[in-house]
């Protein structure tokens, strides 16, 4: 099985392979897959050691459709310019191989690695915008899901410590909602597992 990036899957033949080259035989064309109803983008805080790499073969499999590594005042990995393209090349293969060990007929997007203000400015084109928050009033996503009945979402997933009290207010000032995760504590990759998770699972119930 083969796959486009317009999401049309080919069943093949392998006729001939080269050192430059494969050659294959499409046998049948399979029917293009209906987009999902919810687009899904997680921008997640980049976590120490090599977790961000875990999150984003975890969150291609749970088919989301774009990934931000997003630093923050509180994320401790700090890139510079160099080590953001070739960390980002690297993602983009993570997702590629775990997009064919799930039979994904589609990549997600690997945004490059963006701060929280720049996110900010540019999260106006989302219907629902969500904030996992440990303090204050907050909603459950699936409450915040059933009141907006959103096209697509944009999830920011804090780093070890939380956002700040600073970072969080600007979020809610650019109509981020803050939800809740449960009475636990997690780790920033449980956190972003969890909220993909459970955004697929509505959407399929």
């Amino acid at each position: 099985m083969i796959f486009d990036e317009q999401g049309n899957e080919y069943l093949t033949e392998l006729e001939n392979i080269s050192l430059s080259c494969l050659v294959f035989k499409i046998k049948e064309k399979r029917k293009f897959k209906p987009a999902k109803q919810v687009s899904l983008t997680i921008a997640c805080a980049i976590p120490k050691k090599s977790k961000i790499d875990d999150i984003i073969d975890k969150l291609t499999q749970l088919g989301v459709d774009k990934i931000i590594p997003l630093e923050t005042e509180r994320v401790i990995v700090k890139l510079d310019k160099h080590k953001k393209i070739t960390r980002r090349k690297r993602w983009e293969k993570i997702a590629q191989v775990a997009a064919q060990q799930s039979q994904r007929n589609t990549l997600p997007v690997i945004e490059e690695v963006k701060n929280i203000k720049q996110l900010l400015a540019e999260s106006k084109d989302y219907d629902l915008k969500l904030i996992p928050a440990l303090i204050g009033q907050r909603k459950t996503i699936k409450e915040a899901i059933a009141m907006h009945k959103p096209k697509n979402i944009l999830v920011l997933i804090g780093p070890e410590g939380d956002f700040t009290a600073q970072e969080l207010n600007l979020a809610v000032k650019a109509g981020f909602i803050p939800v809740t995760l449960g009475d636990n504590v997690l780790r920033v990759e449980t956190a972003a597992v969890a909220v993909a998770a459970f955004v697929r699972l509505y959407e399929n119930s």
